[in-house]
């Protein structure tokens, strides 16, 4: 329910601030006073897009808020799925700027206008010429059909249903694409995979070949230097053992005069033990490195083989390759494992489609079901409006599965008698349109749990007693609900629980629109000036008063 909108540096207006009553709700004025932008304003708040021309003084924001009680509606998971503070009295704030930047919040956090969307589907019902658009769409009219039905429960496990089905669609196409792809390129996988297989590719292989094939490049200058080296550590006549040997017997003489001498004997001794080693790992190597240009060769050609197949796969080493082998062979086996995947899809797609079927089928059952009681319930609220050879046909044909399972209708409507029903697409509107919308409402203000319903002039082209009907029905529906209706008829005007007058203010240097909350006599002048015009005549004033009974 609305209890409060405050509308600041909108359009026509300045500063406007409602809070409607609980019951109906009416708001009269002279055509072009602004009734409209308020319900355009309002539209900022249940979602619609913004325009940077509402702005009335572009150097402030426009700020459009209202305050609504939300306690009875059972919206807590929709505020929580969104990351939005749940509260009983829930505001919505829309602001925009001259630049067209808008921003909303809800309970003062941000909030985008998928949320706002939703949010406002469950709080206001508007009527417009956009909805009258929307009756004769086959979703529009199946909502009316399961609410009239009371087909939530049924819906919602027909949606769970259908998007399992989806999903397992998806997965089924998905992996049909896959295997449709993974075909197509078999073959050369199949090759690269064979041609990485036949290398056999070892970790770190290639810096050690380059490394082996750095000293058999240069096998004669290494086994020549390390001759040589020999030669003068060990092999000559004055050699680095004897020398060493040598050194040792002096110091070794002297080593008890201080210790530091004790110290050098040992180091020269370290010296000996290290030289040793490094003799006869010298004599090793020497015998290691032969001048071999068949393993150099051999050498040369593996090297060879591993850098084009770098090039050929992009990469700069051995590592990557044995990655790129792994995953090609992945490939490989989930190409032969992959038939077995689409088959097991294509069966959980059948079983979820069947399943969706099934339950399409339960909420189709339910709704044709409802058909003749819908065509007779809105028929009769048709005759009360003043229209007793208005027909309403309800077409149904089964359809392919949907979102909105496996129904097409088509709601047919006449008017008079004798004139064949037809598509709510090919009926002309006016008056006898607004009726059947309203009675639609009628029908649908039981069903739905709606706080606010609005109506925007749903009275056109109607008069006399089907207005007084219609203010009655308006009244009935403002039992249960909070209503408000934009009106040009004293009748209707005449039952409102609480009335709002929009007017024009021209005392400023720019034209404004402004609203009050008539009572007593302001009430009834309106009424009568309704009724008789501008200067209203002591009838119009009489009639006014009986109107308000």
């Amino acid at each position: 329910m609305l209890k409060s909108l405050t509308i600041r540096n909108y359009a026509l207006i300045k500063h406007l601030e409602l809070s409607p009553n609980n019951g109906l709700n009416i708001i009269t004025g002279e055509t072009g006073a602004g009734k409209s932008i308020m319900l355009g304003a309002l539209g900022l708040l249940l979602g619609k897009r913004a325009e940077s021309k509402v702005v009335w003084d572009e150097n402030q924001k426009c700020i459009i808020e209202g305050v609504f009680k939300v306690n009875a509606y059972d919206l807590k998971q929709l505020f929580e799925h969104f990351d939005i503070d749940y509260e009983e009295e829930c505001i919505i704030r829309r602001e925009l700027n001259a630049k067209g930047k808008s921003r909303a919040f809800v309970n003062d956090t941000p909030a985008n206008l998928d949320f706002l969307k939703l949010l406002a589907e469950r709080l206001m019902d508007v009527h417009s010429q956009h909805e009258t658009l929307q009756l004769g769409s086959n979703d529009y009219q199946l909502s009316l059909i399961d609410a009239m039905a009371g087909n939530q429960s049924l819906k919602n496990d027909f949606q769970k249903a259908y998007q399992l089905y989806k999903a397992q669609h998806k997965i089924y196409n998905d992996l049909l694409n896959d295997s449709r792809e993974m075909t197509k390129e078999a073959d050369y996988h199949q090759f690269l995979f064979h041609e990485l297989d036949k290398a056999q590719l070892q970790v770190h292989e290639k810096e050690l070949m380059e490394s082996e094939l750095n000293k058999l490049e240069h096998a004669e200058e290494i086994k020549l230097r390390l001759h040589t080296v020999l030669e003068i550590g060990e092999r000559s006549e004055i050699n680095l053992s004897q020398l060493l040997k040598e050194l040792l017997l002096h110091i070794t003489a002297i080593e008890d005069y201080d210790e530091t001498y004790a110290s050098l004997k040992e180091r020269l001794k370290s010296l000996q033990i290290e030289w040793s080693d490094i003799r006869n790992e010298l004599n090793n190597e020497e015998m290691r490195v032969d001048v071999d240009p068949e393993a150099m060769l051999a050498c040369q050609e593996r090297l060879s083989l591993i850098y084009k197949l770098e090039q050929k796969h992009g990469v700069n080493s051995v590592e990557e390759l044995l990655a790129i082998y792994d995953n090609l062979g992945d490939k490989i086996l989930r190409l032969g494992n992959l038939d077995e995947a689409v088959e097991a899809a294509e069966k959980s797609l059948k079983s979820a489609e069947k399943a969706a079927y099934e339950q399409a089928e339960l909420l189709s059952k339910s709704r044709k079901e409802i058909f003749q009681s819908f065509s007779q319930e809105l028929q009769g609220h048709l005759m009360e409006l003043g229209m007793p050879h208005a027909k309403i046909e309800v077409g149904h044909q089964i359809t392919a599965l949907s979102s909105q399972g496996i129904d097409a209708l088509s709601i047919a409507f006449s008017a008079n008698k004798g004139v064949a029903p037809q598509t709510l697409k090919e009926v002309a509107s006016g008056g006898e349109f607004s009726r059947l919308m309203f009675a639609i409402k009628f029908i649908l203000a039981d069903k739905k749990a709606l706080p606010t319903l609005v109506f925007d002039e749903i009275d056109t082209g109607i008069s006399g007693e089907i207005a007084i009907k219609m203010a009655h029905m308006m009244k009935c529906m403002a039992e249960n609900h909070q209503v408000i209706t934009i009106t040009h008829l004293p009748q209707i005007a005449a039952k409102g629980q609480a009335h709002y007058f929009v007017y024009k203010d021209d005392s400023a240097d720019t034209t404004t629109s402004s609203m009050k909350l008539l009572t007593g006599e302001e009430r009834l002048k309106e009424l009568a000036e309704m009724i008789g015009g501008k200067e209203a005549s002591p009838t119009a004033y009489q009639s006014a008063k009986e109107l308000m009974g």
